[in-house]
């Protein structure tokens, strides 16, 4: 992870955003399943402060939001700002939202946040224009606009986690698609009958964190951590060659139909295969694209770290000033 606060601060001081990227304060908010943070941006001194707090299992979202709200409340408090100079608020969520009702739409690994009104939510706590968006979206935005890909106009990211999403920027603004699930690529299936019973699984099922253990017990190997994984054990060798098989192969994908500048990597997985991984699939996607059509694409790691969710946030609240 970089020097967050530097790479924010170059970044706003270019002032892409118009006379009111510089004035007031940009609230940035995770609601990740693997913890609570809070980011605050000063536009006019550019300095960027954050706080954090462990997520808790099967918490009920009414109880998770409010400790985020308190916890976003607090991080203002020692800053000396108040509601009044929040120009705009961002809200990350780890699952798909419906931009148009402000409401999570799905959430499966979360019960009961399903249609849960989230705009209204943080509209109602800080008194200011909200927007939100989901994880692997927003790290996408806020890597294009701070971190790796910063002035990349077209970038693709691949989230791998619990789950697995992705977020497309496109001439510098993300996008959506017609039903705002552009980047759901998790969900397309990819392979089928990796236990050998022919049932189609998709790319979620197969490189996830849960989907990597269930692969290498199905091939004889107990490994109860993803450290496990990227170990040097055989078996654990061939899962880790067949997840880069399989995500050079969506990456050639994505880099055929969208042609980005850049492809980044993120998630826990990734953070735990670290630099081999990732350089194992950039050196393997041209495999997959026809010799002619081949083009310098970089296939990096994500700089953001923890804060990522939330730093994208701020970025979608800074494109919203410029709208």
């Amino acid at each position: 992870m970089k020097d967050l606060p530097a790479l924010i601060r170059e970044r706003l001081t270019q002032n892409l955003w118009g006379v009111l990227g510089n004035q007031g304060y940009i609230l940035g908010i995770d609601l990740g399943s693997y913890g609570l943070r809070a980011a605050l941006v000063d536009l006019q001194h550019h300095t960027y402060q954050n706080a954090a707090l462990e997520s808790i299992d099967h918490e009920d979202p009414e109880t998770t939001v409010r400790r985020v709200i308190d916890l976003a409340r607090d991080l203002m408090a020692q800053e000396g700002v108040t509601v009044e100079r929040l120009v705009r608020v961002g809200v990350g969520f780890s699952g798909p939202v419906d931009l148009r009702h402000g409401t999570v739409r799905l959430a499966p690994r979360r019960p009961g946040w399903e249609n849960y009104p989230l705009q209204e939510r943080f509209e109602q706590a800080f008194d200011a224009v909200t927007l939100i968006d989901n994880d692997a979206n927003l790290i996408a935005l806020g890597e294009a606009t701070f971190g790796v890909g910063k002035g990349c106009q077209h970038l693709f990211y691949f989230h791998l986690s619990s789950g697995v999403g992705g977020g497309a920027v496109l001439n510098g603004r993300l996008y959506h698609g017609a039903h705002s699930m552009a980047g759901e690529i998790g969900h397309a299936v990819v392979a089928h009958g990796w236990d050998g019973d022919g049932r189609p699984e998709t790319l979620e099922e197969l490189v996830s964190i849960g989907g990597l253990i269930r692969r290498a017990a199905a091939a004889g190997l107990a490994a109860d951590r993803l450290e496990d994984i990227f170990s040097d054990h055989p078996i654990a060798r061939k899962v880790v060659q067949h997840t880069v098989d399989l995500m050079a192969t969506r990456i050639a994908q994505v880099i055929a139909l969208l042609d980005p500048e850049m492809v980044v990597l993120g998630g826990i997985v990734v953070r735990i295969g670290g630099d081999r991984f990732v350089e194992a699939i950039a050196t393997r996607v041209n495999d997959f694209i026809a010799p002619q059509f081949a083009r310098p694409v970089p296939v990096v790691a994500s700089i953001l770290g923890p804060d990522s969710v939330a730093i994208g946030a701020v970025a979608m609240a800074l494109d919203s000033l410029s709208d």
